[in-house]
Parts: C-alpha cells; structure tokens; sequence
C-alpha cells in the first residue's frame, strides 16, 4: 500500500483513541505519528514535517490547549483537529481561537473523522496558497521587520541564508535603525526559534559589571557575589544571544569574548573550569569598529571572528518608501494603546513626514507618531507633529551638503526646540546624550 504525502501527528492518553485513529488514517493511506503526551507530541513536532495535528484537550501533566498554543506560536500555518471527549464552551472558544479548523467530539463515526479531516487539510492547503498570494502582492513585513524597499528587501535576502545556521553575524547601523529586530528576525524566523533568545545591550550595563552579567560567577568572586549565578551566556544556551553595543565591551570582556567564539566555551568569573555552550552568536554597533581597531580600543582578531556575515541596514533617509508603512504600523500600535481605535494621518501630515530625514531613524518615527496620537482626536494633521519637523532646509537646488551637515542643522533645530533640553532632544531624536554631543561636534 501506498502511503499519501500527508504526515499526520496524534496525541491523546488514551492508548485505545490512538490506535482507533490510527487505523482509520492508514485505511486512508496516511503516515502517522503518535504521541501519550503533550511532551512527546513536541519532540516529534521538532523532528518531523508534520501536515496536520489531532489532539485531545484533557491529558495529565500539560493539557492539548496548551499543546494547540505552542503550534499556533511556533507552526503557524500546521491544520489542527481538536478530538475530545469533554466538550465545554471555554474549551470551544479556546480551540477557535488558536486556529482549530474543526472540533469533534468522542464517540465519532469515521465519516465523521474523514469529513473534518478533509476540511482541515483543505484549509492547510488554501491558507498556503493564500500566503503565496500575500507574499506576492504584500511583501510589507519579514518577522517585525517592516519595509518593501530594495534596502530591506536585500537584508532580508541576507537572512534567509544565514538564519538556519549558527554562523557569526555583524549587524551595523546608526541608532534606531532596527539592528535588534533584525537579530530577532535571524532567530525566529529559522529553525532554533524554539530555543532562547537573549539580548543584551552592552552599553546599558555598566563595564565592571558586564562580564560577571555575560559569564556569569562563582559565590566570593567579587564583592557582592554572595551565590554562583549563571551568565547570560549560558541562559542562551542552544540559541541565540544579540550583544547590541558591542563597542561599548572593555578589552577584558572582547577577550573572553575571543575564548567563546574560538573554543566554544565560557570560563565563570572566580572559576578555572571552562563549560560548553552552543551559542549563536549576533553582535551590532553604531560606532566604526575599524577606527577603534586604530586606536587599539577594539580588539582586531575579535572583529573579524564576529564579522564572519556582515548585514548593513540603511538609515531612514534612504528608504523613505517605507515611511508609509511603518507609520502605518505606529499609528495602529498607538491608536489601540491610548486611544482604542485606528488613528488616520492627513496627507499633509505624511508629506511632512517624509520630506524629513529622520537623523534619529526609526526610533525617533516612532515616537513622531506616538505623541501625535496622543495630541490628536482621530486624525493627526501637521499641527500635531513636533516643530522641528515642519522646517525645511533652505538650500539652493543643486546644492550638495555633507550628511553630517544635515545632521548637525536637524539636531540644532530640536535642540531649539526643547529649549537646549538635551535629555528631550535625545528622547525626541530616538539617540543618546553622548551621540548628540559627538555629531554636533564633528
């Protein structure tokens, strides 16, 4: 006998459904997998290419809901069938919406079970199809990235190569460009989306204590250490960990930074034994390397051991066809935030928006729109966006100026604006205090 392509997953604790089952899917001339438990169920899931799951609902330990709810999160486009001999409302309501395409209840005929697995099938093949069709007609977003220009298409491209393998990657780009969705994006969207994701941004946590944080330490090794606690390295363990500013790392961490990435292992502050660990490893910056490798403040071996697939993303000003898009993403997340409801832009008010260049990037989008909802009533117009927004920079046509010139004008206007408040300007702008100070002194 011949077996259909379909692979079909089972899972109920009641030995005797299973094998009912099982029988009536082989008499169809499907594969079939069976699993006791939700546990088992996800080792399979892993493993398997799987076309459609049955499951129970009540099973010991971790129920099918919860079941039903790791595939919707992590196989969102695998049918699910819901067989259950304890029907309630809430159960009902929970299957639907998870994305159960049918629910039957036990005892069943197996025209029953033929009629609602053909239905699940058929709508596994129509979502596909119609996916096909999104894709094709609406490449708008990758994961949380938002864009259809060739810029962001080109990253994207990049992505799909590398996301199904451990090897190092450099993200470069200036600040609020969207460096960590794109670590997130590499993560998610491959095959080690189910194992940890963890970020770190290395500026944030102060220098004497960013190693102990990313190797964690041994009980007495430093002042404070009062137990031995694991690093963030060993949290990401079989994963993924984004080391965002990595600039911003001492010559002490970038060398035991070296260690992991050439031995595949972390050493504990106050220990001598070294532990193993699986990391995928993802590091970013807005600073130029290559000029701290000349003032000997970044480590040249560990440069080109983390610069083993380099993803540059563009800043706004060079894709502004995907202002649009993107605003229409804040406009949804802050209308439904503070407003519980759609928020619309003028024409007026999107023109303003991309005629600017954006020298804090998306970041500083963000926050435009962000507090124009929260000014307006329903629609934001040009009075609700920020002053500094509606001047144009006056220069004759064929004039050509430095982009940092541009910058410095940009940032001297909001600065202006908020009253020489830096703290609000670096708000404003989506960047630090201290990259304010250095490109108006460049």
């Amino acid at each position: 006998m011949q077996l259909r392509k379909e692979n079909i997953l089972i899972v109920d604790d009641d030995v005797n459904i299973l094998e009912l089952l099982q029988r009536h899917l082989q008499s169809w001339n499907y594969h079939v997998f069976k699993a006791i438990s939700v546990k088992e169920a996800v080792t399979i899931l892993r493993d398997t290419s799987i076309n459609l799951l049955i499951t129970d609902l009540k099973m010991p330990e971790v129920d099918g809901s919860e079941l039903i709810k790791f595939v919707s999160e992590h196989y969102p486009k695998l049918p699910k069938l819901v067989v259950t001999g304890y029907p309630s409302v809430q159960d009902s309501l929970v299957a639907i919406k998870s994305g159960v395409v049918d629910y039957l209840t036990k005892p069943f005929t197996k025209s029953e079970l033929k009629s609602a697995l053909d239905r699940s099938l058929n709508s596994s093949e129509e979502k596909e199809i119609e996916s096909k069709k999104i894709l094709v007609d609406k490449n708008k977003s990758y994961g949380e990235i938002i864009g259809n220009s060739e810029k962001i298409n080109n990253v994207i491209q990049v992505i799909e190569r590398v996301k199904n393998n451990k090897a190092t990657i450099f993200i470069k780009g200036e600040s609020g460009t969207g460096k960590e969705l794109v670590a997130r994006a590499i993560h998610y969207q491959g095959k080690f989306s189910r194992a940890p994701f963890i970020a770190v941004n290395c500026g944030a946590i102060p220098e004497n204590l960013l190693e102990a944080e990313l190797f964690g330490y041994l009980k007495g090794a430093f002042t404070g250490a009062e137990t031995n606690r694991e690093g963030l390295f060993q949290a990401a363990n079989g994963g993924t960990i984004f080391l965002d500013e990595i600039g911003n790392a001492s010559l002490t961490v970038q060398s035991r930074l070296l260690r992991v990435l050439q031995e595949k292992e972390v050493v504990k502050v106050g220990a001598t034994k070294a532990e193993k660990i699986d990391v995928r490893i993802v590091a970013a910056t807005n600073s130029n390397l290559r000029e701290m490798i000349t003032k000997q403040t970044f480590r040249e071996d560990l440069f080109y051991r983390l610069t083993v697939v380099e993803i540059e993303i563009a800043p706004l000003r060079e894709r502004k066809d995907d202002i649009t898009l993107l605003v229409d993403k804040f406009l949804f997340k802050y209308g439904v935030e503070y407003k519980d409801k759609y928020i619309q832009i003028t024409p007026e008010a999107l023109t303003v928006l991309e005629r600017y260049n954006w020298p804090g990037n998306i970041r500083e989008l963000e926050n435009v729109i962000q507090r124009a909802v929260i000014m307006c009533d329903k629609v934001i117009d040009v009075e609700h966006l920020p002053e500094h927004l509606k001047y144009a920079l006056n220069f004759r046509e064929g004039d050509l100026l430095p982009l940092k010139t541009i910058e410095k004008q940009y940032i001297e206007k909001v600065l202006r604006a908020t009253g020489n408040n830096k703290t609000k300007a670096a708000e404003i702008l989506g960047i630090d205090r201290k990259t304010i100070r250095q490109k108006l002194l460049d």
